[in-house]
Order: structure tokens, then sequence, then C-alpha cells
């Protein structure tokens, strides 16, 4: 089920966010978790549902909306500049107030918790998975930025990570993504999809993305959406969801 909550800052504000649960009794040890980090265009239906997918999938899963404090455009300045010089900003603080938020609930096993973002997204949850916090077994990097420097992401754990071969924008991050991971001799799964674009995961509807972001080869993708999101699942499910 699905519903709308506040998560407090330490700054005495709040993040608007949705948490989606599984359904049923919890089991005691908890149900294990995600933290779902949205793409460029906020907090869309499809990345509400991302969460309803991983709660039927057996995760306490929130969507932290990061525009939701201060004007929509402040917000998206100050997650640009995050992603564009790769230091941590308030999109990182966000998100960490949210997997906090989320590792307290009782009915939920801080241990075993697992950060995937889509886009823009995608890069935030790759790089606060390379912080290391605590609790967060694997992460889901799906057509994200990657950084050029790969003592960046040594720290970080196990990565699974969807990008499409027709993305002229994010293509080559993927490509790097597993030069990088098999470098650093990281546990991985990252895989290039040949017919697929940029956000082929989701379907956005997001026909102005398409016309505007053209070299991207923006939208839906079933059968490459399918067999990612298989992949996603049983990482997750090995990693994550796992009691070791």
């Amino acid at each position: 089920m699905r519903h709308d909550v506040r998560i407090p800052l330490p700054d005495g504000s709040a993040l608007a966010a949705t948490v989606a649960l599984p359904e049923g009794t919890p089991p005691a040890s908890g149900w294990p978790g995600a933290v779902v980090v949205h793409e460029i265009y906020g907090v869309a239906p499809d990345m509400l549902e991302v969460v309803d997918l991983f709660a039927e999938h057996g995760y306490a899963a929130v969507l932290p909306d990061l525009y939701s404090h201060g004007t929509r455009i402040g917000c998206l300045a100050r997650a640009m500049q995050q992603l564009v010089t790769g230091k941590p900003g308030r999109p990182t603080a966000d998100i960490d107030a949210t997997r906090q938020w989320l590792a307290d609930r009782d009915d939920v096993d801080g241990g075993r918790l697992g950060v995937i973002g889509f886009c823009m997204g995608g890069g935030f949850a790759l790089a606060y998975a390379a912080s290391t916090p605590p609790g967060v077994r694997a992460a889901s990097v799906n057509y994200g930025a990657v950084p050029g420097a790969r003592d960046e992401l040594q720290a970080v754990c196990p990565v699974v990570g969807s990008y499409g071969g027709r993305d002229q924008g994010f293509r080559s991050h993927g490509t790097r993504l597993q030069e990088h991971m098999r470098a650093l001799g990281i546990e991985h799964d990252v895989e290039i999809y040949p017919a697929a674009g940029h956000s082929f995961m989701t379907d956005g509807h997001h026909p102005l993305a398409k016309l505007a972001l053209f070299p991207l080869r923006h939208g839906l993708v079933r059968p490459a959406a399918d067999d990612a999101w298989q992949r996603t699942f049983a990482f997750f499910d090995e990693h994550v969801a796992d009691h070791r």
C-alpha cells in the first residue's frame, strides 16, 4: 500500500516522500528496504510505479521528492550543481535522511537496504552508494552519470546497472561503469541494451523530452525493460534481501 509521508531533516524542515509497503505482516527481522531516487522530471507517475513494484517484490520502498523544499527551480539547480561537480550536496543529504528514516522503521531491517536511481537519480544513487552509507548493500544505476575518476567508486557496494545502446548521452557511462567495476574488483551486473535509449525502463509519457532530447532516443522499450527489471530484482534479492 502506497502513502505519503514527511521525512524530518536536520535543519528543521521536512522532505515530502512516498512509501509503499509489502502486503501482510512484516517478518520478525523486518522487510528489506529500498530508496528510490527519481529522474530529473521529479515524482512522476512512473517513479511512483517503481515503489509499488518494489513493494510487490517484498521490499519497503520510499521515494523522496528532492524538489519538495524550496522552489522547484532552486532544488533543480542544486541537483544539477551536484551532478556536474560530483561533490556531495543537498540531494545527497536528502537521500541519506531518507535512508535513515527507512532504517529506523520498526517494520524494516536497517541492515538490508538498497538504493536505486534513474537518469539524474542514477548518478546520485551511485555517488551515494560510494559513500558507504550504513546498511546499503547494493545500488541499481540506470542510465545515470558515472564519474571519470575510478577511485571515486572504490568503496561502492555491489552494483547492478542498465543503459541503452541508442542513448548517445549516457551509453558511454554504461561502458565506463563496467570498466570501473571490473578494475576495482567490485561485484556487478551492468548491461547495455542495443535497442534501447534513455529512460527505457519506465513508461514516463514525456512527449516533449522525446523531441527535445532526440539524441537520447528517449522512451520505454518493453523487452529491454523486462530484462533489466528481472536482473535488478535478482541482484537485490541476492545482495539486499538475503540474510547473510
